[in-house]
């Protein structure tokens, strides 16, 4: 592929629901332009954008993949993403990269939880967009519907710029509400003009409104002349449009057929027409030597930086780093610096990426997007600039996963590979995380949802043939006490030779500080129990209150006092003692009112208004505290509530079928409050049968 200089480049990015057309609407725009011979499809799995082969199995884009489409002298760098929440960091990351966006909505099924979504994140970047109702082929669509519900949503940003004409329930053509103008397709693909027909002439005029009315809010001028009545040129209306579509005043409406390839001309010309190059487009990061703003804003003349977005670490095809390049121009065998690792990157050769394919390129020029192949240090999210220029930039915010289970090997001997396997993993999805639980003896895997993680399960069997188990994570349970009893315990063994004598008296009670595992004292007077055997005695109690004996759970908030015992001269020692104490603490601790704690989570629940009702509901099932609900934007009710950790399991998947997927949660951990008997009794009985 040919370089492309700053200005004929668009970077733009493909956001919608799950399943409403994006990769199939990126297939016909490649097809298109040249790119394919023929158009691939998502049920036949031989799409540019699906090739991985959990994708294909599912029929859903797991990751973002990036499609180049030259489109005459400029470059569409799309950014194809998944729509369904489960995998909304390829969404964040790929929109850090944009410089506008396309939000795609099925004609069929109107607006989703994922097109607000889309909208949200537009709306967090300040990204400009357009959107593009697929499936007008089909008899069920309804742009009409659509164009409404948005006006409905987003007010008067929305201008309809097509209206779809049917003829004998075919889709076969489109008025151009600017125009005002109908064409037709033809069997060369190309479009013949003929007069608006008449069933068109009302919609046109409502459509025709709605965008006049969005252009007269671009200006004062354009506002009085809109009111008296005055008609606006078409060249006044397309300068109107481009200013309100950068500023994004204006959010244009299309529409077509991807699986005709009908609708993707207007659409890449009007990307070309209307978005940003990324030299009308801000960026700024910190210069690192003197804390002084850079402002890169995507200028050539510039020193060389770029953005890390995202990472592919792929064992067939390797690790690829992409970048957008935010100012210079970027060229092989440069040597960059990463101030985040503060580590030089000796560059090899440049490439695009096209689906999995890569091309490699002479050099990047700045806002382009292309990839460094095998970075030793650098990471998403790590800025890379020159030593002499040290930039950093913004990370973008990627979502905290809060769905875990616990997970082991299904094979033994396998950890090492599924350890190297998982690192590679989470090099490419920063929403998963691998924590290690030493505490409760487990494994545990993070992500967006129990989905996310199962999908994450069959990578790691397909693309790199180690097997794991998902299982119910073990809920971080302590013990404690409530009362100071008495304990003693004297270890006496003989069996010829040097015996084993230990002897200690302790009290045990409550220390009132739930944060620390236990306190330790010694009152012995008359030496009694030698000093040098107190190090001994402290190391039994530290043993003993990581398995406590209620439940095998870790023990918190003991205070142990050793106040008297005995020695013998010969027999005693380092290890009678410890197991002396050990013995001691186990009597004395179901002798102190031992009581199982449980540890509760700060919980917030984002949903719309009319699921509030629902979601307390169930939330009182789950032993959950309501203590608040607050208002937030677009119809949103935020519920405040506190939540044993054991009721979370399996709350993504019941949340997501209360609220239809609009729902969000998060939480932190709070505190430890003591658990009911009916749980304390359940965990019992689970550790006198294991």
């Amino acid at each position: 592929m040919k370089v492309f200089t700053t200005d004929k480049i668009r970077n733009v990015v493909l956001l919608g629901h799950g399943g409403c057309g994006k990769t199939s609407l990126a297939e016909a725009m490649a097809y298109l332009a040249g790119l394919t011979k023929r158009m691939g499809s998502v049920e036949n799995g031989n799409t540019i954008s699906d090739c991985d082969k959990e994708e294909i199995k599912m029929k859903i884009s797991l990751k973002t993949s990036l499609i180049p489409i030259p489109w005459g002298e400029y470059k569409i760098n799309l950014l194809d993403t998944p729509g369904y929440f489960d995998f909304v960091g390829e969404a964040q990351e790929a929109v850090s990269a944009a410089d506008a966006a396309v939000i795609v909505i099925s004609g069929k099924r109107g607006i989703e939880v994922g097109t607000k979504r889309a909208w949200e994140l537009c709306e967090k970047r300040k990204l400009p967009r357009m959107i593009f109702v697929t499936e007008m082929d089909d008899d069920k669509a309804s742009f009409r519907t659509v164009v409404q519900n948005l006006q409905e949503m987003y007010g008067k940003r929305i201008a309809p710029f097509h209206l779809p004409i049917r003829e004998n329930e075919q889709f076969v053509g489109y008025v151009n509400v600017i125009q005002q103008k109908a064409k037709r397709w033809n069997e060369k693909g190309t479009v013949d003009k003929f007069d608006v027909p008449d069933y068109s002439q009302n919609n046109l005029s409502i459509c025709r409104d709605a965008l006049l009315e969005a252009i007269a809010e671009t200006s004062e001028e354009f506002m009085e002349r809109f009111f008296n009545g005055d008609e606006f040129s078409e060249d006044e209306i397309r300068q109107a449009l481009r200013v309100g579509v950068m500023d994004g005043s204006m959010v244009p409406v299309m529409m077509g057929s991807n699986i005709q390839a009908r609708g993707m001309y207007t659409l890449m010309s009007d990307i070309v027409k209307y978005f940003p190059s990324p030299d009308k487009c801000k960026c700024a990061g910190i210069n690192t030597a003197n804390n002084e703003v850079f402002a890169a804003d995507y200028d050539f003349s510039k020193p060389k930086s770029a953005y890390i977005f995202k990472t592919i670490a792929d064992p067939y095809i390797g690790k690829y780093s992409l970048i957008k390049v935010n100012s210079g121009v970027i060229k092989s065998d440069d040597l960059l610096y990463n101030y985040h690792r503060d580590a030089d990157e000796k560059l090899g050769k440049i490439y695009v990426i096209c689906g999995n394919k890569v091309e490699e390129v002479k050099e990047l020029h700045a806002g382009d997007i292309g990839a460094l192949a095998k970075l030793s240090e650098s990471l998403t999210t790590d800025s890379l600039s020159t030593r002499k220029n040290p930039v950093t930039y913004i990370r973008a915010n990627i979502s905290k996963p809060y769905v875990y289970r616990r997970y082991k090997a299904v094979k033994k001997g396998d950890e090492d590979k599924i350890s190297q396997a998982l690192s590679k993993v989470l090099m490419e999805d920063l929403t998963l995380r691998n924590v290690n639980d030493s505490e409760n003896g487990q494994t545990l895997l993070y992500g967006i949802s129990g989905q996310h993680l199962e999908v994450v399960q069959n990578i790691l069997l397909e693309k790199y043939k180690v097997e794991i188990e998902l299982m119910q994570p073990r809920v971080a349970f302590k013990e404690t006490i409530k009362k100071k009893v008495d304990a003693e315990y004297k270890y006496k063994k003989q069996s010829g030779g040097h015996g084993q004598y230990g002897h200690v008296k302790i009290t045990l009670e409550p220390s009132g500080d739930l944060d620390t595992p236990y306190l330790f004292e010694q009152t012995v007077v008359g030496g009694t129990v030698p000093k040098n055997y107190f190090p001994a005695v402290e190391k039994g109690i530290a043993e003993s209150v990581k398995c406590g004996p209620l439940a095998k759970y870790p023990v918190t908030g003991v205070k142990v006092v050793l106040y008297d015992g005995s020695y013998h001269t010969v027999d005693s020692s380092e290890l009678a003692f410890k197991v002396a104490t050990e013995q001691a603490f186990k009597k004395g601790f179901m002798d102190a009112k031992p009581v199982l704690l449980e540890p509760i989570a700060s919980l917030k629940v984002v949903v719309p208004m009319e699921y509030t009702g629902d979601v307390m509901g169930d939330l009182n099932k789950r032993r959950a505290r309501v203590l608040g609900m607050n208002p937030v934007d677009d119809g949103y009710q935020e519920i405040l509530a506190d939540i044993p950790y054991l009721e979370l399991y399996e709350y993504d998947t019941r949340l997501h079928s209360m609220t239809r997927g609009s729902g969000i949660f998060s939480y932190e951990f709070a505190r430890y409050e003591q658990a009911t008997q009916e749980v304390e009794q359940k965990e019992i009985e689970k550790m006198n049968e294991s």
